[in-house]
């Protein structure tokens, strides 16, 4: 592996669709709105856990990274915004629990999540690797990790990226996938030089600038990010994986039982139509209500 830079941490296009189309051929059987049997979830709006650093009181904290859109970011109005931020107050207003959206630095969800100041960790947030690692809904979102390159790099593929500077945030699912033991670990040795950056908005501004020569990231991230820039920024038609997003809590007797509570509350807003009205909010900069993964209960 090539010797790393840390800094510190973590189109859609008018023609989207069929990449979109692609994109869902990657995910999970049984993806789309069918039906299965949802976990149990019980009517209280408040548990308790003796293995857990503080007991749930209602106030729904959720960790998120104000730096990732579409997911978590601020809006024009100086407002935390973003598709997992609405879907978290959707469920906070149907069990009337108190929204706490929590700006966090990544690389330090973990003790966060631990020690109780957060409740779960809800921003795009990676299932495949992490599975035994935290309490976890099942899969909601399918997404798939990509490389941006200047327009007029001349890289079109992913072996083009052979001795090149490469940067992905910190922590992030790009920087795991592509680090040693991970499954594009060959290719990310093959880089010149592979850095971490704390957000991607720094990233894409290096990228523009030709201080680094490609970015692993995101699918729907990097198609708000790119804008309406698309003589500048190119997306690699090869993705470097396919992966599933799910809200994370910690792994104790009350993070598995508010993970069913939110599975079943998605559950419930996908039936009545409110995912969808919210995918179509954010449909565009990336997100698609087709990758939607969690079946109706």
């Amino acid at each position: 592996m090539q010797t790393r830079s840390n800094l510190n941490r973590r189109q859609f296009l008018t023609g989207s669709a069929a990449l979109f189309g692609t994109f869902a051929a990657f995910g999970l059987a049984g993806c789309g709105s069918s039906t299965s049997s949802s976990s149990d979830s019980s009517s209280s709006s408040s548990t308790t856990s003796s293995d857990s650093g503080s007991s749930f009181d209602g106030n729904f904290i959720i960790g998120f990274d104000q730096d990732f859109p579409p997911y978590g970011y601020v809006g024009d109005d100086g407002e935390y915004t973003g598709f997992d931020l609405d879907l978290a107050k959707e469920v906070c207003d149907m069990e009337g629990w108190t929204y706490t959206p929590t700006p966090i630095s990544w690389d330090a969800k973990d003790a966060m999540l631990n020690s109780g100041q957060i409740t779960c960790i809800w921003n795009g947030f990676t299932i495949e690797g992490r599975e035994d690692d935290y309490a976890f809904t099942d899969p909601y979102m399918e997404n798939r990790q990509v490389v941006v390159v200047r327009a007029d790099s001349g890289i079109t593929d992913l072996a083009g990226l052979s001795g090149k500077n490469v940067i992905t945030q910190a922590d992030s699912a790009a920087y795991d996938l592509l680090s040693e033991d991970g499954d594009q670990a060959e290719l990310g040795a093959s880089f010149g030089q592979f850095q971490t950056i704390d957000n991607y908005n720094t990233a894409f501004t290096m990228l523009e600038s030709g201080q680094v020569d490609a970015i692993a990231v995101d699918y729907p991230v990097a198609v708000y990010n790119i804008g309406d820039k698309t003589d500048v920024f190119t997306i690699l038609d090869e993705a470097l994986n396919s992966e599933h997003f799910a809200v994370g809590f910690a792994k104790t007797d009350q993070g598995e039982e508010l993970a069913s509570k939110v599975e079943a509350d998605l559950q419930q807003l996908d039936a009545d139509g409110t995912v969808k009205e919210i995918c179509e909010k954010y449909a565009d900069q990336g997100v698609s209500y087709d990758l939607w993964c969690l079946p109706q209960a």
